[in-house]
């Protein structure tokens, strides 16, 4: 194959063989001249070839040596936009990695990332907005390379900003320090966030940055020769004392020093005054190293007043840690040292604190900058090592599907969990949308108000014109009506300034409603508000009333605590098929049952029976086989639950006014729970309510209440109950 060869593909080729095998650089150079042919004849606003922006853009990306079909894509990626290309011949040529590459680039072109700040300095709302917009633009791409792919593509065109209108030029600088640059900053990548922003603020204030230019040009060769002064005076002091460091000066960049002039400007003081424009970091192997560092420099340099901070003793609320001073180096030096083990530096880098974090002050997603911090990790381990190639192609952006990000009908964006619903979503416009809530809009269709959000998702909420109150239904966690602790948080508030009465009724009745249908029993209200930490019973009520304490907790905690009664068993029941669910404790591996009577399912409590000759079965421990008189009480044995995914049989009645479609609700229900029904029947009472007997396979205790919940919803339902043995028998 013959390339046109010009000096920028010269240097791609160099940059990119020295890590890639001479195999996979072929379809790098095959890449580049299909590019030369797509964009014949097209030329950039700079009065180059056109063909020259996706060559630098490749250019960029060799330095962050990704993988060959990055470059082939970052090629590539203007010629579905700009050429009569299209992806399927893009597939066809090149394959589909690199083809999706290419698409999923393409799709972000098409992404609006306009910010809504009006000006350079961005209020907290535009800022919020501007942190939704860089996440999603992660969340969005469904492989990290497109986003790289995107970051060199906005570095080319910032450096050849100079070509467009003042007006489009300062748009497209604010949008790339507001989205692009910190977004590099967060996925690490050091070489391409200094110069977004540097190149950002040389359009947004064009005469501060001279300004400061000039000032920094007057001053580098001094400071340079002033910093490998300080550096090999401390460092002499550091041997002296018989301390191991590593010390390395810390340059700033134009628009670093432009925010701290900012800063020091609303102080009154001035560019001389900058305590950190000349700083040096130290790196030391342990904890009593780094204040023995810090003696070193406070002796050799008067200290500051009010400067130190130690951030290892008292770590930062995200576990940075390090210990920072400013002194007076050599009688008139302002000088900033940090002082911190690799160990520290390498956290402060890679993890929980990452550098970005203590600087900017920000109150940010703790989650979701570990997960960047990890990518982060990833950028770096990715050019040391030689399978870059490999490594690079595996890592996805699948690790950000904790977050939907969806919209208001104004094209706002909101970032919510996962699983979130529009009442979540309702909630966190204003609490008073939330109360009124009373139905959906998603994508212009009604949604029901437990949908849970997808990314995209267009939401407007339907709310009542008056003052409504909202369902307690919602607090459910089995209905599946809200996701976040906010939404939780507001409707308790809610309903716990209702009437006490009234809470405490509702709670009463909801407690004793709960226990019937899951079989178990109340017992004392007193140890039970005790459990839960309440002083008295109606406190407890007034907390099941207003959601304060959820069923399913009260359902779960009681399950555990009840006992095995004292009455001595009889062997009275066929068993089950065996089952490794249930721990024998204080016995080796024997063989379990469990029992058909009561049908025990996880979160119930259980005993266990040693039988003649068919191992241990296992009973609730309210069965009536259980609590019968016997002598050999020495056959009761503890057990427990184990991890399993055994399903359980539990029968059921239903009961409702008797319908058309009712049979056919009822299957659609325990279907879209997943659930498989192994018996039913159905029959009519005097009263001409329908009763439905059945018998499904459950997981567990939960996953029960959840779908009795559901049940109750369908239209007509009157109760809905786990039947035990006698119950069976007297309703046949």
């Amino acid at each position: 194959m013959v390339l046109r060869k010009t000096s920028s593909l010269r240097i791609l080729v160099e940059k990119a063989e020295k890590y890639i095998p001479a195999e996979k650089l072929e379809i790098v150079k095959r890449s580049y001249e299909f590019a030369c042919n797509a964009h014949e004849g097209q030329m950039r606003l700079t009065g180059e070839p056109y063909v020259a922006h996706p060559l630098q853009v490749a250019v960029i990306l060799a330095d962050l040596q990704l993988d060959s079909s990055a470059l082939a894509a970052s090629l590539l990626h203007d010629t579905i936009e700009d050429c009569n290309i299209s992806l399927e011949k893009i597939r066809k040529e090149f394959g589909s990695e690199i083809a999706n590459l290419v698409d999923g680039t393409t799709k972000l072109e098409k992404l609006s990332l306009a910010s809504p700040s009006s000006g350079f300095k961005a209020g907290a709302q535009a800022e919020h907005q501007a942190e939704n917009l860089r996440k999603m633009l992660v969340a969005m791409a469904e492989d990290l390379r497109v986003v790289f792919i995107k970051l060199a593509d906005r570095l080319h065109n910032m450096r050849t900003l100079y070509a467009l209108p003042e007006e489009k030029a300062k748009r497209i600088a604010r949008e790339t320090l507001e989205i692009y640059a910190p977004l590099a900053h967060r996925l690490g990548i050091w070489e391409l966030k200094w110069e977004l922003e540097d190149l950002s603020f040389r359009y947004l204030e064009p005469t501060k940055y001279k300004q400061i230019g000039k000032m920094v040009s007057l001053r580098r060769n001094h400071r340079e020769v002033l910093i490998n002064k300080l550096i090999n005076v401390l460092q002499t002091e550091f041997e002296r004392a018989g301390l191991k460091a590593e010390i390395s000066g810390r340059p700033k960049h134009l628009y670093s020093i432009y925010l701290k002039m900012s800063k020091y400007e609303s102080q009154g003081k001035h560019f001389d005054d900058i305590q950190d424009l000349l700083a040096l970091r130290v790196l030391v192997n342990t904890v009593p190293d780094c204040y023995n560092a810090i003696g070193v420099v406070h002796s050799l340099w008067h200290p500051m007043p009010g400067y130190f901070d130690d951030y290892i003793a008292n770590p930062k609320a995200n576990g940075y840690q390090s210990l920072h001073t400013a002194v007076m180096a050599m009688m008139s030096i302002p000088l900033e040292v940090q002082v911190r083990t690799y160990e520290m530096h390498h956290i402060a880098e890679y993890g929980v604190a990452s550098h970005w974090q203590y600087k900017e002050g920000e109150n940010t997603d703790g989650l979701f900058e570990q997960k960047l911090g990890w990518l982060r990790q990833l950028v770096d381990w990715h050019r040391e090592l030689t399978g870059a190639e490999e490594f690079l192609e595996s890592v996805k952006t699948d690790i950000f599907n904790d977050q939907v990000f969806v919209f208001t009908p104004k094209g706002e964006i909101k970032d919510l969990p996962k699983g979130a619903t529009p009442i979540d979503f309702a909630y966190r416009i204003h609490t008073d949308l939330g109360h009124r809530c009373i139905g959906a809009k998603i994508n212009g269709r009604l949604m029901p108000l437990n949908y849970q959000l997808k990314n995209g998702d267009v939401i407007e909420i339907i709310a009542a014109k008056k003052e409504k109150a909202p369902s307690r239904d919602w607090l459910n966690p089995n209905l599946g009506y809200v996701k976040t602790s906010h939404s939780r948080e507001k409707l308790r508030q809610f309903f716990k300034r209702q009437e006490r009465s009234e809470n405490i009724e509702l709670g009463r009745n909801l407690l004793e409603k709960e226990m019937r249908r899951l079989g178990l029993k109340l017992g004392n209200r007193d140890e039970i508000a005790r459990l839960f930490k309440y002083d008295n019973v109606d406190d407890f009520l007034a907390g099941i009333g207003y959601g304060g304490v959820s069923l399913h907790q009260i359902a779960m905690k009681l399950a555990s605590q009840q006992e095995a009664p004292k009455q001595e068993p009889v062997e009275h029941t066929p068993a089950k098929k065996p089952t490794s669910a249930v721990r024998v404790l204080g016995a080796g591996n024997m063989l379990t049952n469990l029992a058909l009577c009561c049908n025990p399912v996880p979160g119930d409590a259980i005993i266990g029976y040693i039988t003649r000759n068919k191992g241990v079965t296992v009973h609730r421990c309210d069965c009536h086989n259980i609590i019968r008189p016997d002598l050999e009480r020495e056959r009761l044995i503890e057990v427990d639950w184990g991890q399993s995914d055994t399903l359980y049989p539990v029968r059921m009645r239903l009961v409702a006014w008797d319908r058309v479609g009712l049979v056919r609700d009822f299957s659609t229900v325990v279907a879209e729970e997943k659930i498989n029904i192994t018996t039913m029947t159905v029959k009519e009472n005097e009263e001409g309510k329908s009763l439905i007997d059945f018998t499904l396979s459950t997981g567990s205790l939960y996953q029960l209440s959840r779908l009795m919940n559901k049940l109750e919803g369908i239209k007509g339902v009157v109760s809905i109950a786990r039947l035990g043995d006698e119950s069976v028998t007297s309703s046949s």
